[in-house]
């Protein structure tokens, strides 16, 4: 567990002023010409300088205890995401400032780092009284929860509705055997009866019947009345319960949209604006919790509130990677897209800032070679850093270009995708049969494909199989989450190729078809632990992502032939 060390009065004084100059000359440097792109970027040989020297206060400050889990026999691990941003003072100094995202050591204050834009842990603060309020509010229904006689109501009500189902079915098979010995009667008996014995019997045997659907009925009304009895004795106990958790979350709402409340953000001009106004320009409308409280924004609002010009910034990861994100120790992150990406918006108005990489089209002057092709289908070979369909901002992609190439065909020609940043083979399908029929091989998972990737480091085994629930990052698009709760089943069989100058290549064999699956995958902690080389999003940009599809097998629509293809990979 993380130990709180709170802070003295004259470290709170301290705080005034963050401004920290660098420990070695800087004179060599070039200052940035304009502000960091936060999203994508490469940080400025300042912000590795400034980055290194926080990193080793980090390690040799004793002022306060956390366990980043850099100590394997440590438990209750958290590891940090830390931020520099390069400035310049009035005087003209130039020196860095220093944030964590959320809480350090559970205290928001701490010597060093700028303060948070506004402190919800002070002792006598709404918010503190508030998580007293709600923490009573849980204790209570817990209480209420464990209570022996709510037990007890629960399991009569689950053995009543158990009992009347079980009752009910017996009923419904004897109406179904006994409807079946009335057939054969009537059967037999219009063979040998004459027809006004006959039509006699079969009054007698439809009154049976009717007698029969009213026992069943009678039965169900019974059945009701019993488990509304089981329920109003349950209800005694869970009214009450409902109306507390009814309250705390009400209490929650109103307490949480109170917090958001105290957030305001400068841009540089001092124009001012809250955190709800924020986002309420965007598709969500309300702020995601903890908005306001990472790194980038509280560098920002410092920045501003004292007169200091911003020129760059970085975000490195400090500790063991959090269980489902993938976050490498020590390594640069772009700002969060869910959180931040809307308060930086605002934030960064009035300043030059480096262009949007992610705006330039990567597929511009590539061309995609065709492997095969008759006149149902294609077989291609996508380079890598190029769109398999059109995104938000930019349009060319395998799509437009199929499209462009042939204008006759009348499938949706996309039968399934590679990220922009994988290259290898795809299928085309130019009928709209074909596509059906190829997307059901898909499904079926008849279609056999290889990946061969370069890992950025060296696997101990030799072979296996990953098997790691995946999910959208809400708040971090396009990433990719493990998670066990809500995650997709995604499951990737592998095996090592050749191990190379402290780097392995590498089959995959995906059994599902997850977004980012094999980058996952490699690169998670309870994966491979290693990312694919090049990957900009769970490992380290590179000239290009080492992941390449470089065979598939599937069986031809009309033909049903086995179509086997290989590309090899250009690494």
């Amino acid at each position: 567990m993380s130990t709180e060390i709170s802070p003295t009065n004259k470290n709170m004084t301290s705080l005034k002023n963050c401004f920290t100059s660098f420990i070695e000359s800087i004179d060599s440097y070039e200052l940035p010409k304009r502000f960091t792109f936060p999203f994508y970027y490469e940080p400025h040989p300042l912000c590795l300088l400034a980055s290194k020297e926080l990193q080793c206060h980090l390690e040799n400050q004793k002022d306060w205890k956390h366990n980043f889990g850099l100590d394997k026999e440590a438990e209750s691990s958290n590891g940090k995401m830390f931020g520099v941003l390069l400035v310049q003072n009035k005087e003209c100094e130039i020196g860095y400032l220093a944030a964590f995202s959320g809480k350090l050591a559970g205290a928001n204050h701490h010597t060093k780092f700028v303060p948070p834009i506004f402190d919800m842990l002070t002792e006598e603060g709404f918010f503190n009284q508030g998580q007293i309020e709600l923490s009573s509010i849980h204790d209570q229904v817990r209480a209420l929860e464990q209570n022996p006689k709510l037990i007890e109501a629960q399991e009569f009500l689950k053995a009543e509705n158990e009992q009347s189902s079980n009752n009910i079915e017996e009923q419904r098979a004897l109406i179904r055997a006994n409807r079946k010995v009335r057939k054969e009667q009537r059967q037999e008996a219009e063979k040998e009866l004459s027809s006004e014995e006959y039509h006699s019997l079969k009054e007698q045997l439809s009154k049976i019947s009717v007698r029969e659907k009213l026992q069943l009925e009678a039965l169900k009304k019974q059945a009701k009345e019993r488990i509304n009895q089981a329920q109003e004795k349950l209800d005694i106990y869970t009214t009450e319960i409902d109306y507390l958790k009814n309250t705390r979350k009400e209490l929650s709402g109103s307490l949480q949209q109170q917090l958001f409340d105290q957030y305001h953000f400068l841009d540089i001009n001092g124009n001012k604006k809250s955190l709800c106004n924020i986002f309420s320009e965007t598709p969500q409308l309300t702020p995601p919790a903890a908005a306001g409280e990472c790194a980038a924004p509280k560098l920002l609002q410092y920045a501003f509130e004292n007169g200091l010009k911003p020129l760059a910034m970085a975000e490195f990861w400090w500790g063991e990677s959090p269980k489902s994100a993938i976050r490498k120790h020590g390594q640069y992150y772009p700002a969060c897209q869910g959180k931040c990406q809307p308060i930086l918006g605002h934030m960064l108005q009035g300043m030059e800032v480096d262009e949007n990489p992610l705006l330039n089209n990567p597929a511009e002057g590539k061309s995609i070679d065709i492997i095969y092709e008759d006149d149902e289908l294609l077989v291609i070979n996508k380079p890598a850093e190029f769109l398999s369909v059109p995104g938000k901002t930019i349009q060319d992609s395998v799509y437009q270009r199929m499209k462009m190439q042939f204008p006759k065909a009348t499938g949706p020609l996309i039968v399934h995708r590679l990220d922009m940043s994988t290259s290898g083979l795809m299928l085309i399908a130019k009928t709209k049969d074909t596509h059906k029929n190829l997307q059901r091989q898909f499904i079926k998972r008849s279609i056999k494909k290889r990946y061969v990737a370069l890992l950025d480091g060296l696997v101990k085994e030799d072979e296996g199989i990953i098997d790691l629930p995946l999910r959208l990052d809400i708040d971090d698009r396009p990433r990719q989450l493990v998670c066990y709760e809500h995650g997709k089943s995604a499951r990737t069989k592998w095996k090592v190729i050749e191990r190379k100058n402290n780097q392995t290549k590498i089959h995959f064999y995906p059994i599902t078809g997850r977004t980012h699956q094999l980058r996952v995958h490699s690169a998670h902690s309870t994966g491979l632990n290693i990312p694919i080389i090049g990957d900009d999003l769970y490992g380290t940009k590179s000239n290009r992502l080492h992941l390449h599809a470089e065979s598939v097998e599937f069986e031809h629509p009309i033909s049903k032939e086995l179509m086997s293809f290989q590309v090899k990979a250009e690494f």
